[in-house]
C-alpha cells in the first residue's frame, strides 16, 4: 500500500504572531504539516533579516507540536517591471534560504510574477510576452543557483496570472533550466477558472508535470469561478489525488483559500482521500 500524503495547510489560516500558537491551532485543527509564512513569527513575509532565534522557535514549535514545516512561503512578483524590486525579492530569497536549514525545510515556494505593478496575482497582458519569458529566466536562473548552493528546492506554482500560466509553461520552465533545485507546486484550482472540462486539464497536468511535483495544493472552485475552500467546489479531489499517487507523488498537500473555522471539515475530507 502507498505512503499516504501527508495532509497540511498555510500557517497563516490561523491568526498569531507566535509560531507554538500557530501551529498548536493547526495541529488541533486536525493537520500533520504546514507551509509557513514568516508573517506568523511577526515578520514580513519576505523579511530583510531572521534571526536564527527566530528560525528556532519554528523549528522548536514544529517539534513541539509533531507537525512537519512542509515549505516556507518565498512570493514576490519575479517579473515586476521594476528591476528594483525583483532585485529585492532576491535578497531577500537569500535570507529565507539561510534560515531554512534552522526551520527544517528545504522548500521555498516562490511566484513567477506578473506585469501588473500593483498585484502579484493579477493577470497583465504583457505576461505572455517573449520579453516577460526572458525576465523570468533571468530570475529564476539566480534563484536557482542559490537554492542549489544551500541544498534547497523552489516550489513553482502555475497560475491563470503568471507568466507561468500553465502546466505547459512549467514544463518549459523545468526543461530550459534543467535544474534539479526546480519542483512544482500544483493547485488544481490554480489551472482553470470555469472550464468544463477542468478534470481533463487537471488529469494532463499531472502527467506533463509527473515527477517533478513537489507539494500539491488543495483549494476549490465555484461553478462561477470564484474560490473555495477545498471539497466544497467543482474539483474532483479524489481524481486529483488517484492521479498524482500514479505520477509517484509522495509529497505534502497544503490546503489554502479558507478561514480557520473551515479548517476542521476541510482536514476531515482531505485525510478520507489521502489515507
Amino acid at each position: 500500500m502507498p505512503d499516504p500524503i501527508r495532509t497540511g495547510i498555510f500557517a497563516k489560516t490561523f491568526v498569531g504572531h507566535d509560531p507554538l500558537t500557530v501551529l498548536q491551532a493547526a495541529s488541533a485543527a486536525g493537520y500533520a504539516s504546514v507551509q509557513y509564512n514568516m508573517a506568523c513569527s511577526g515578520l514580513p513575509p519576505m523579511p530583510d533579516a531572521i534571526s536564527q532565534a527566530t528560525a528556532r522557535a519554528i523549528a522548536a514549535a514544529a517539534q513541539d507540536t509533531g507537525l512537519t514545516i512542509a515549505a516556507l512561503s518565498g512570493t514576490w512578483n519575479m517579473i515586476h517591471p521594476d528591476p528594483a524590486i525583483r532585485a529585492a525579492g532576491q535578497r531577500r530569497l537569500a535570507v529565507l534560504a539561510e534560515a531554512a536549514p534552522l526551520i527544517g525545510t528545504d522548500l521555498i515556494t516562490l511566484c513567477t510574477g506578473t506585469r501588473d505593478a500593483d498585484d502579484q496575482w493579477r493577470a497583465h497582458p504583457d505576461n505572455a510576452t517573449p520579453a516577460a519569458w526572458a525576465d523570468l529566466l533571468t530570475e529564476m536562473e539566480q534563484a536557482v543557483t542559490l537554492a542549489e548552493s544551500h541544498g534547497l528546492r523552489l516550489g513553482i506554482e502555475p497560475e491563470l496570472a503568471n507568466v507561468v500560466s500553465s502546466a505547459g509553461k512549467a514544463r518549459d520552465l523545468l526543461d530550459t533550466l534543467q535544474s534539479e533545485a526546480l519542483c512544482i507546486v500544483l493547485d488544481p484550482a490554480n489551472l482553470f477558472e470555469t472550464e468544463p472540462d477542468h478534470t481533463d486539464i487537471i488529469a494532463r497536468a499531472i502527467d506533463l508535470l509527473a515527477g517533478r511535483i513537489g507539494m500539491a495544493h488543495a483549494k476549490d472552485r465555484a461553478p462561477d469561478g470564484r474560490f473555495t475552500a477545498a471539497g466544497t467546489g467543482v474539483v474532483d479531489f479524489p481524481a486529483f489525488l488517484a492521479r498524482l499517487r500514479d505520477a509517484g507523488f509522495t509529497g505534502d498537500l497544503i490546503t489554502h483559500g479558507l478561514i480557520a473555522d473551515e479548517a476542521p471539515e476541510v482536514a476531515r475530507f482531505l485525510k478520507t482521500l489521502t489515507e
